[in-house]
């Protein structure tokens, strides 16, 4: 049976990924800093699913506990077939007039070196077994900046984006490969973060999650020859 860890799965985009793939039979490492909405998405998923879901609670800031949750993962399920990078967080006081310094940090920790931290825990596995899909959650901002997102966040998916074009440039020789979504808005708690939070009418014509897991479960059940390496979403 094949496996998937998702982080950020509490929550948002990486919860709808970890219950498509545990929808389709496969075998779900969760992986949040929480254990609480870890369960919370475990109980979701249809009853004959739930066992399939795993939850491990990690922060992807810190590298050492994902070193530790890496070792986890590998005892539970053995191989890891897909690892989703779905983790992300944002700050109210965004601007470059506004943002701390901690603030900075902790965006570029969760957002880039957090997956960092993961594809050196299960890339290695991956690389010695020859086959491997590396999905990367980015945002437009990764691509074109934009006032509202402000430097740290423009920066860590900037960043995101390097991470994912040098996966390819790497290991596509080894059988691994490595796609970034670069969608605009998703309704999700992250627009919470906003120092103007959008109105309902506004998210229900964004990008919803399930859209997005429906995107990473074509990227990674494509034939191993189809490398999607970057894909723009927008709504209407």
């Amino acid at each position: 049976m094949s496996t998937a860890v998702i982080t950020g799965a509490g929550s948002g985009v990486g919860r709808a990924i970890a219950l498509k793939f545990a929808a389709e039979g496969w075998n779900v490492a969760l992986v949040s800093r929480r254990s609480e909405p870890l369960s919370e998405t475990a109980a979701l998923a249809d009853r004959d699913a739930r066992d399939r879901l795993v939850a491990f609670p990690c922060d992807v800031s810190d590298p050492a506990a994902v070193a530790t949750m890496g070792e986890a993962v590998l005892a539970r399920f053995d191989a890891v077939d897909v690892l989703v990078n779905a983790a992300g967080i944002n700050i109210p006081r965004r601007s470059f007039e506004l943002v701390s310094l901690d603030d900075w940090h902790a965006v570029l920790a969760t957002n880039l070196h957090g997956a960092y931290y993961c594809v050196r825990a299960f890339l290695p596995g991956m690389r010695h077994r020859r086959t491997g899909t590396i999905v990367n959650i980015n945002s437009d901002v990764g691509k074109i900046a934009r006032d509202l997102a402000g430097p740290a966040y423009v920066s860590s998916k900037f960043g995101l984006s390097g991470l994912t074009q040098q996966i390819n440039a790497e290991e596509r020789r080894n059988g691994v490969r490595a796609c970034s979504i670069c969608p605009r808005d998703i309704n999700t708690p992250l627009l919470d973060k906003r120092p103007q939070p959008p109105s309902q009418e506004s998210r229900a014509g964004m990008i919803q999650p399930e859209d997005m897991a429906a995107l990473v479960w074509l990227v990674t059940t494509l034939p191993p020859r189809a490398i999607v390496e970057e894909i723009s979403l927008s709504s209407r």
